[in-house]
């Protein structure tokens, strides 16, 4: 008869190995997964699962919403964060070159809870009247460029504005006048950030659009492909 063979035997920790799988799982379903959708998916029995999942919810490396839902928890991010460079860090100085390239104010957009909140900005070096953002401003989330890019910069989420979702398959959008008068808005996702984030562009001169397209663009995948 075959022995099953044990975690000193194989050299590894079997528990362990289960929930790191469990982690990743959750890890690329944003919206959560229940116990149940956890032990489909893995296989594992779902006593099994449950107890993996306290565990994960206990250390911080999983989180419970009220509904029962788990997703990756704060741990978890923060072990992440420590093994890339920082998304404002890479930002920062292209943004300024961007800023630089188009003579306009610049900035990186970050959803925090139901918010976009502004945490780098670029100002161009040539003074004359321009729309400025300071750092810590927070916007709506269902209106406004960086906003709207913002959270397209991640997976299609159930009950999502179907303007997100459009954001996403354009690769950018453009706003007139949603959040102050006369201002302009043109913003990129920037996927992979381990945030939802975006490059954000705010001017009064609506002909800057088109030739500030390209960069912006250019701005956002080269933030993307530091952060990889």
């Amino acid at each position: 008869m075959t022995q099953p063979v044990t975690d000193a035997e194989s050299g590894g920790s079997q528990t362990l190995e289960r929930g790191l799988a469990v982690l990743a799982l959750l890890g690329e379903h944003p919206d959560g997964l229940s116990t149940a959708e956890v032990a489909t998916r893995t296989g594992l029995h779902r006593s099994i699962v449950h107890r993996l999942l306290v565990s994960l919810d206990r250390t911080g490396f999983a989180t419970r919403d009220a509904s029962g839902r788990f997703r990756v928890g704060p741990s978890a991010r923060s072990l992440a964060d420590g093994a890339r460079p920082s998304l404002r860090t890479v930002a920062e100085p292209v943004l300024h070159d961007l800023a630089v390239e188009i003579d306009a104010t610049v900035s990186l957009v970050e959803v925090m809870g139901d918010a976009a909140v502004t945490t780098v900005v670029a100002e161009p070096p040539t003074h004359g009247p321009r729309f400025s953002y300071r750092l810590g401003n927070r916007d709506p989330l269902d209106r406004g460029a960086g906003g709207l890019a913002a959270q397209a910069a991640g997976p299609a989420r159930g009950g999502e504005s179907p303007r997100v979702a459009e954001v996403r398959a354009r690769g950018h959008v453009v706003t007139v006048a949603e959040l102050n008068p006369g201002a302009v808005g043109l913003a990129a996702p920037v996927p992979g950030a381990g945030v939802l984030a975006a490059v954000n562009i705010v001017t009064a001169d609506e002909s800057l659009v088109e030739r500030a397209l390209e960069p912006l663009l250019a701005a956002a995948r080269r933030i993307a492909a530091a952060l990889a």
